[in-house]
């Protein structure tokens, strides 16, 4: 069986990264007097939810890249990217629970990620598929 821990602790990490994120959007409601199911009012607060909701928007097609990628291309490299989006994340929340302005290093670096690990997977799948025949 073929074992892929680095590629499981990146996705833990990337999942724990968006529980915090979701705790942060509760965190504010209390702080900034936002009640459910209300998502506006208060820019701070709608900053931190805004970040929330990228994220997931993000995770979608970050996990399964990562893992067609790993399985495919390389699970080290796999893992040191899915790390790097990682650390964008963290430096996309950053940035925007400052100021919207500040959110682009992170957005850019878990974009390029994302684009990385797409494509690395569609060259994988395609190489193994030509092998095939």
């Amino acid at each position: 069986m073929l074992s892929y821990p680095w590629t499981a602790l990146v996705t833990v990490a990337a999942l724990i990264l968006y529980f915090v994120v979701t705790l942060n959007v509760g965190r504010a409601r209390f702080k900034y007097n936002v009640s459910p199911p209300a998502i506006s009012g208060n820019p701070d607060f709608e900053r931190v939810f805004r970040v929330q909701q990228n994220t997931v928007e993000q995770i979608v097609l970050f996990i399964p890249a990562l893992w067609v990628f790993s399985l495919f291309v390389s699970q080290i490299w796999g893992a040191a990217l899915g790390a790097v989006w990682v650390i964008g994340r963290i430096l996309f929340a950053w940035g925007y629970y400052q100021a919207p302005e500040k959110r682009a290093a992170g957005f850019g670096i878990s974009s390029l990620v994302t684009i990385a690990l797409l494509l690395g997977s569609l060259i994988g799948v395609g190489l193994t598929l030509y092998q095939t025949f």
